[in-house]
């Protein structure tokens, strides 16, 4: 059975940094696609940052320039590392992995990020 398991989050100052982790188990599957999206309290789940295995990089317009994706396809995880971080970015935190192929999508159970003084 394929899991995504988040890791990282927590409570930063505003400009504060902090680095999610998504680790991939239970399957071989080279996934095509691997992201973040976020969910704020009575907000959509809005896309953060995705990654293709051939490193194509798509980001929200919202965090553009202050966070950044990354993967290890051997390790089979996928990383953000969200810097200068805003209330605004308050949210919980969901990995999402894609295989085209079979058209499956996977997601994470969520980490918590809160931004606050």
């Amino acid at each position: 059975q394929v899991q995504l398991v988040e890791s990282g989050g927590g409570l930063v100052q505003p400009e504060g940094s902090l680095r999610l982790s998504c680790a991939a188990s239970g399957t071989s599957v080279r996934f095509n696609t691997m992201g973040w999206y976020r969910q704020a309290p009575g907000n959509q789940r809005e896309l953060v940052a995705t990654i293709t295995s051939g490193g194509s990089i798509n980001y929200a317009d919202s965090v553009k320039g202050r966070f950044t994706i990354s993967r290890d396809n051997a390790k089979n995880t996928v990383y953000l590392q969200m810097n200068s971080l805003k209330p605004e970015d308050t949210a919980v935190y969901y990995c999402n992995a894609y295989v085209v192929i079979t058209r499956r999508r996977y997601w994470g159970q969520g980490t918590q990020v809160t931004v606050s003084s």
